[in-house]
């Protein structure tokens, strides 16, 4: 959808880009998406305070740490972000949400590398069947590529989106290695991580201005481009605005579900979003069905329920196939 654009320092010669038509452009700012992404997270500590403000007892928890400790996973975050959106501006929505899956193979090999623990038998198990997904999603962008609007080089956008699971799982593990020895609330992490990545995505947007690049005015990223758009489309301000509230109940909701339920039940209503989005994806006609997707996304989903000891694995043990679990096996990735 092309957004108006009605420059004021710029002329129309001076500002080229893909989609232009009649003084309008696709908002196409990858960088701007990721910087609304900390946005949000950041709104997560106020979420906090608020909490702390009614409970006391929860701001008098431990608080005998720096935030600096966030600065190393926030670093990891806006890079895998930043690839991720870079991704899904090639790719369709449906491949960028079930190829987030991938992280699980990535997280379990770097925890058995940096953290010693070696992946027990299940999760090998899961692994393979996150592969085999993984190749049936790939394939689908190689067998059905497309050059629409919606999905200009699907191959590589995959190859980004995967590229930056192998990111967010060394965040995983460095959170985990770092941060595990300290007792910080959740929501406040994630607050946390959001005011570096804010900070860390400002200056980066900025700096990127003066590269070179495929974006408005030749750009890797035209932040003024992006600032006006969104000054003069209200699609692209519902959808900015959506976003940073969108990924603010994201971190707060998974929070709750996971303290009043259970991570289980947070890893099943995260399978439910990657489905929500391919079918809502066919449905306004972004991408057509793919038979491929549909392998892929079954022994993606079901290599995460394995590897995560959840549903599959637990049923097993039910019927007497596999011996109970021991509690040091039981590591819950959630993405």
């Amino acid at each position: 959808m092309g957004v108006p654009y009605y420059p004021t320092d710029q002329s129309k010669d001076d500002n080229p880009c893909s989609g232009r038509t009649d003084g309008e452009h696709q908002f196409d700012h990858p960088f701007v998406q990721a910087l609304a992404m900390f946005i949000g997270e950041f709104l997560c500590i106020l979420a906090f305070k608020f909490a702390a403000w009614r409970d006391p007892k929860i701001g008098q928890e431990n608080q005998n740490w720096n935030p600096i400790i966030f600065l190393a996973p926030a670093l990891c975050d806006c890079t895998a972000t930043s690839m991720m959106y870079l991704g899904l501006t090639y790719t369709y929505a449906s491949q960028y949400q079930m190829l987030r899956g991938s992280v699980v193979i990535f997280t379990g090999m770097l925890s058995w590398f940096m953290l010693g623990r070696k992946p027990l038998f299940h999760q090998w198990i899961g692994m393979g069947c996150v592969l085999l997904g993984l190749v049936c999603v790939g394939l689908a962008a190689v067998l059905f590529e497309s050059s629409g609007a919606s999905a200009p080089n699907p191959v590589l956008g995959d190859i980004l989106i995967i590229a930056a699971q192998v990111i967010v799982s060394l965040q995983m593990v460095v959170e985990e290695r770092f941060l595990g020895r300290y007792k910080v609330p959740p929501l406040q992490a994630v607050g946390w991580e959001g005011i570096f990545g804010m900070c860390i995505m400002s200056m980066m947007c900025v700096i990127f201005f003066f590269i070179p690049g495929p974006r408005a005015g030749s750009k890797l990223e035209n932040i003024n481009d992006a600032l006006i758009q969104f000054g003069n489309s209200w699609v692209v301000q519902l959808a900015l605005v959506g976003m940073i509230i969108s990924i603010a109940f994201f971190n707060f909701s998974g929070v709750s579900v996971t303290k009043e339920m259970s991570a289980t039940s947070r890893m099943v209503l995260d399978s439910v979003r990657t489905l929500t989005i391919w079918v809502y994806s066919m449905a306004v006609g972004w991408e057509g069905f793919q038979y491929m997707q549909v392998i892929g996304f079954f022994f993606l989903l079901n290599g995460t329920f394995i590897y995560n000891d959840i549903i599959v694995v637990p049923l097993l043990r039910k019927i007497k196939i596999l011996p109970p679990a021991s509690e040091e096996g039981r590591a819950l990735i959630n993405h």
